[in-house]
């Protein structure tokens, strides 16, 4: 224990992106949201701080929702390759790569055929929940060939 009054805690990762008392967690509720083959691991949430930090996995082949919200984030990379969305733009992602997401954008994660892709990812504590796109979000977003093509796989 610190002198006020926080416990100290190392958490000891175990290999195979698993950590010492952790669990993975299914990525989300099932819903309207689509997604396949993630799941995540809260490693820091402390009451007494504005931040969590999540680590997501996906198998190959596996994606995130697609989605935005108020709130920006930050994602750092730790294994594999895959692409992201942000916005208008895909773009490719490897291992220690930083992805900063700012609010509204929307976002999604796709991991390549043959590996899983794996992140860290820090928001706020507490957040907004994610929209996800109507049927003219959608259509505004695939009107560029390169994300229709990220879209439809």
């Amino acid at each position: 224990m610190t002198a006020d009054g926080e416990i100290a805690r190392v958490r000891t990762y175990l290999g195979s992106f698993r950590w010492q008392e952790l669990e993975p967690r299914p990525y989300k509720e099932e819903g309207n949201a689509a997604f396949r083959n993630i799941s995540r691991q809260v490693l820091f949430d402390e009451p007494t701080q504005d931040c969590e930090l999540r680590y997501f996995e996906m198998e190959a082949g596996g994606y995130s929702s697609l989605e935005r919200h108020q709130h920006t984030h930050a994602v750092i990379i730790l294994r594999g390759r895959g692409q992201c969305l942000l916005g208008s733009t895909v773009r490719t992602v490897a291992a220690f790569d930083l992805v900063t997401i700012p609010g509204w954008t929307w976002h999604q994660f796709r991991a390549t055929d043959g590996e899983a892709l794996g992140f860290l990812c820090m928001v706020n504590r507490v957040r907004d929940r994610p929209q996800l796109p109507g049927a003219s979000d959608l259509a505004a977003l695939k009107s560029s060939p390169e994300v229709a093509a990220f879209l439809s796989p």
